[in-house]
């Protein structure tokens, strides 16, 4: 790792933690519920306590206006879900474009497991060569996803995890088995810092209990994107959520400072 590649991941996290929010959905399923105005959607992310968002190269324009001076991520491969598979992402941006539109780091999909591991394996190799030549940062997004893996399986995702840190990443996002116990495997499978997924929005409780056990099991925090920008006050769930990943709060302490109910 680089003094550049140090220097950058002080600037999408905090103190080795991470509150990154990504937003490359449009791409994927279209403009979403809090993408249309995505300007909005950042600024009250950056304003709740997010140390980066994640966007498609070009959303760029779109960004750098409404983020608070905090951390930018581009998203270098993607899918559609009107396309013939999901699961199958290509590569959409180089290093020096995402360079270019003031990335901060970058950031690539895996699915280990699936059909199409063997390119994107590839791709992310590739990436982190690309990357490491500039001091750039790479977040792997490293999912068990496949016939017959177990998404949530700590097993498969420890797999996921160690081989983001054996192609090269510097950072590595993946699943949560469901609990801090099971996870803790997970965790102690790289030396790379972990973050979760969010999934599709869960209530409140079940958004900010997650993060507290990625936390509980060693986790350095979250990149998640529905689960925040799709509520009806991002800037409200990224304060709950940013509350537990930098302040080690409670959940309920996370949920009343932030001024979200405190009930399931």
């Amino acid at each position: 790792m680089t003094t550049g590649t140090d220097a950058r991941l002080e600037r999408i996290g905090t103190d080795g933690k991470y509150v990154i929010v990504p937003m490359d959905h449009g791409i994927t399923m279209g403009a979403v519920t809090g993408l249309k105005d995505i300007e909005s959607t950042i600024d009250g992310v950056t304003s709740g306590g997010a140390d980066a968002v994640l966007t498609q190269k070009g959303i760029a324009p779109r960004v750098h206006p409404n983020k608070n001076g905090k951390g930018y991520i581009v998203h270098t491969n993607a899918s559609t879900t009107i396309g013939p598979d999901e699961n199958d992402k290509r590569m959409t941006c180089t290093v020096e474009e995402a360079v270019r539109a003031g990335a901060d780091a970058v950031s690539l999909h895996i699915n280990v497991g699936s059909t199409y591991e063997p390119k994107q394996l590839e791709d992310l190799t590739r990436l982190t060569a690309d990357a490491g030549r500039l001091g750039i940062p790479v977040l792997a997004m490293a999912y068990a996803r496949g016939p017959g893996v177990d998404g949530s399986d700590p097993e498969a995702l420890g797999h996921a995890v160690r081989l983001a840190e054996e192609a090269g990443a510097d950072i590595v996002k993946t699943g949560y088995s469901g609990d801090a116990e099971s996870f803790q495997h997970v965790v102690e499978s790289t030396r790379l810092p972990v973050v979760i997924a969010g999934g599709s929005k869960g209530t409140d409780r079940e958004t900010v209990e997650m993060v507290r056990g990625v936390m509980d099991a060693g986790g350095a925090g979250v990149s998640m994107g529905r689960s925040i920008f799709q509520h009806d006050d991002p800037e409200a769930i990224a304060r709950a959520v940013s509350g537990v990943v930098h302040d080690d709060l409670s959940v309920d302490e996370a949920l009343q400072e932030a001024e979200l109910a405190l009930e399931a």
